[in-house]
């Protein structure tokens, strides 16, 4: 292992200011740690973070922004698939689009709704909600809020302007979900451009008004002030807005996700961010009470995901390839202290199934959750580039244990279209393994990978779900569907770009 760059005080670019007081934290929910640990962990964290319905088993979002709505080409939508003592039923589902009854605003072409989800209890009403980001930008941009209930999600309520990737954790640990919202995303130039930023603080109304609105801003803005005009503290908790003007903060940025990466019971926020002329690196915003700070992570522009690797509850950072030339994941473990050590690892590592290849892709993508029940997360790799016998590019997902000492290959397992017992056949370019997801929709305690292929059946797109087991994920029982199965959309849907 490697010494990894310690968390900074934010004192430049990208952000962040606001924020208020104490508790515990959760990724997407003020209570436990949804990437968990033992077994009643696990079903803890499906009755929480990722169980919209309450009955105590995660339900699975598959997001599709390129699929056609109501004659809009490349509207969007999300589809969810509710868990069960059994795994996921593609019966048991809900659609949910802008052309939706009860879903604000309308399908537009090129709107890319569902190209980004985040899940937290924002109502603070015991029920997991779903947020749907969208890739537009202008009247289209935004984000909606489908709120959970015992009968499953119900109903919308819109968030204008910011619906770039939003976040939901407990960002300042007093026990309430917190909503980070970004901006539309800009060009990407010689120089970083201001991105608009907000904090919506937790609880929301059903009417999507929240405690407060807090912007933010960076903390070289108050340079500019002179000693005695300089915004407080006072005034960065209990202002929306402490300076003149639109807060941003410099990017664009590319929220990935949230956990709680040094213990202090806050959630943080890691994401890709871009420094100008072409140059990207991943940060931190370390949650606080009175605001964040900024950390580094490593890697580039890739996959991020955040869970406890080895078992120590504090969340660690999986870092993936920055596309198919840099073929290794890295893991930056968490610490009081905050990421301080680094794991790198590849198909070269003894014991992970598959020969190290340019092209791969190996962490394209990533999830993080503990399949087997030990107390330890493991990290599901997608491999999209994988060649399977003689079949280009079929693709696959490599499952990696996690243990006390961090990553082994030890028990890591393979699995792709032609391993025995997965539905489908390996057919050239269909990149299985494009998205991944590792959540207890059987409710054994257990992680359960969820695994897309987006150029299945001309790009229609297609799932898979295979049951966890004390060995690792089983291809017994697993099962697959594409849009069709759900009375959705097909045509070049790319259904499975989004899974969480």
């Amino acid at each position: 292992m490697t010494s990894a760059n310690r968390r900074v005080r934010l004192t430049a670019p990208l952000i962040a200011t606001f924020l208020l007081t104490g508790g515990p934290t959760a990724w997407s929910l003020g209570q436990g740690r949804a990437e968990a640990a033992t077994p009643a962990a696990g079903k803890a964290a499906a009755k929480t973070a990722d169980d919209f319905n309450g009955d105590g088993y995660a339900d699975l979002v598959v997001g599709a922004p390129a699929g056609t709505v109501s004659g809009k080409k490349r509207a969007g939508y999300v589809a969810v698939t509710y868990g069960s003592k059994n795994g996921l039923d593609p019966a048991r589902k809900k659609l949910i689009s802008r052309s939706t009854s009860g879903v604000p605003g309308s399908a537009t072409p090129e709107q890319a709704f569902g190209s980004s989800v985040t899940k937290g209890d924002v109502d603070h009403d015991g029920y997991t909600d779903l947020v749907v980001g969208a890739g537009a930008k202008g009247a289209a941009a935004g984000a909606v809020i489908l709120w959970g209930a015992k009968s499953g999600l119900t109903g919308g309520t819109r968030i204008a302007t910011y619906g770039h990737a939003p976040q939901a954790g407990d960002f300042d640990g007093d026990g309430r979900t917190d909503l980070a919202l970004f901006g539309a995303v800009g060009s990407y130039g010689d120089d970083p451009i201001a991105h608009r930023a907000r904090l919506w603080k937790g609880p929301l109304t059903r009417t999507g008004t929240p405690a407060k609105k807090l912007d933010f801003m960076e903390r070289s803005q108050w340079s500019s002030y002179d000693d005695d005009e300089r915004p407080s503290p006072a005034c960065v908790q209990n202002h929306a807005v402490c300076i003149d003007g639109p807060a941003s903060v410099n990017g664009p940025v590319f929220p990935q996700g949230v956990g709680d990466l040094n213990g202090d019971g806050r959630a943080d926020i890691v994401m890709n961010d871009y420094a100008g002329d072409g140059m990207w690196s991943n940060s931190v915003l370390y949650g606080g009470r009175d605001g964040f700070e900024r950390g580094s992570a490593p890697g580039s522009r890739g996959a991020l995901a955040m869970g406890d690797i080895n078992g120590d509850h504090v969340d660690d950072v999986v870092s993936g390839s920055d596309g198919y030339e840099d073929n290794k994941v890295t893991v930056a473990y968490g610490s009081a202290d905050g990421l301080r050590n680094e794991q790198r690892f590849d198909q070269d590592l003894p014991g992970v199934p598959g020969a190290e290849e340019e092209g791969d892709g190996f962490g394209s993508s990533l999830a993080v959750g503990d399949v087997t029940g030990d107390g330890y997360a493991d990290i599901a790799v997608g491999v999209p580039g994988e060649d399977v016998g003689s079949v280009v590019d079929a693709g696959s997902v490599v499952l990696v244990r996690g243990g006390a000492a961090g990553v082994t290959g030890t028990g890591a397992k393979a699995f792709h279209q032609n391993t025995a017992g997965v539905p489908g056949v390996a057919e050239r370019g269909d990149e299985f393994g494009a998205a991944t997801a590792l959540l207890d929709v059987d409710g054994d305690g257990r992680g359960d990978l969820a695994a897309s292929s987006v150029h299945e059946n001309a790009d229609a797109g297609a799932v898979w779900s295979l049951r966890g087991t004390a060995t690792g994920p089983t291809a017994t029982k697993s099962v697959a569907f594409g849009p069709g199965d759900l009375s959705a959309p097909s045509a070049a849907a790319r259904f499975g770009s989004t899974l969480r």
